[in-house]
């Protein structure tokens, strides 16, 4: 058995195969996690810290494609996509999603076993990203997508929440205002600022926040926003 085993979270609706992977894995000495829906995955993924996930597609609550969007806001653990869906067009989507491999059900334990070993070597000792990340009495949580202040969840919208949670990943660092609007409303709205202002304004009422004396956002004029480490 290792000293310190690497620990693996599957993220599957079939018990029998949960069963299965969690035998075979503890086998080899991994400790192993279980999420039986998406809710339950990501749960797990920020709470338990695994090494790995392993990651079926067809979940009753969250498709596992959106599962790996979610994850993927906060973390960059790897990701092993297990899914009975053999198409081309949906690996691909997974892939570019942010999974780092793709097995097809049904499968071979030793390739599978073959391909964890990979991507834990791949992985080494690299460090995971926050699930909850602070800026003073702000807190936003990524695995249950919640934004609290002084302990008080604050509703906000998918553009709002978006937007907030991209200046979280770089807590302290400048967001162009390019990037933002790229990733959030698409390529084609780069220079489209005036969507991206109204969202920031928005969230700056909810969170009390003034931009002539900021305690959370501050403009970089000309360039972008930051959200204050504090």
């Amino acid at each position: 058995m290792m000293s310190n085993p690497p620990t693996i979270l599957v993220i599957d609706d079939e018990a029998q195969i949960r069963k299965f992977l969690r035998i075979s894995l503890n086998a080899q000495g991994y400790k192993v996690l279980e999420g039986a829906n998406g809710g339950e995955g990501l749960a797990q993924a920020a709470l338990g810290k695994p090494d790995l996930v392993v990651l079926d597609l067809g979940l009753p609550d969250l498709d596992g494609q959106q599962v790996l969007r979610e994850l993927r806001e906060w973390s960059q653990v790897p990701v092993l996509v297990l899914s009975v869906r053999a198409g081309e067009g949906e690996k691909v989507l997974a892939l570019d999603g942010g999974a780092n491999d793709y097995v097809t059900k049904p499968f071979g334990i030793q390739e599978f076993l073959a391909r964890v070993r990979v991507l834990l070597r791949q992985a080494g000792n690299g460090e995971q990203a926050q699930a909850v990340v602070h800026s003073g009495p702000l807190s936003l949580d990524f695995a249950y997508r919640r934004v609290s202040l002084n302990g008080a969840e604050v509703a906000l919208t998918r553009k709002e929440y978006a937007v907030l949670a991209m200046l979280a990943r770089h807590l302290g660092r400048v967001v162009t205002q390019q990037q933002l609007l790229k990733d959030i409303w698409g390529p084609t709205h780069v220079e489209d600022s005036h969507y991206l202002r109204v969202v920031v304004g928005h969230l700056r009422q909810k969170l009390g926040d003034d931009p002539a004396a900021p305690r959370f956002i501050v403009t970089e004029a000309g360039v972008g926003y930051r959200l204050l480490e504090l």
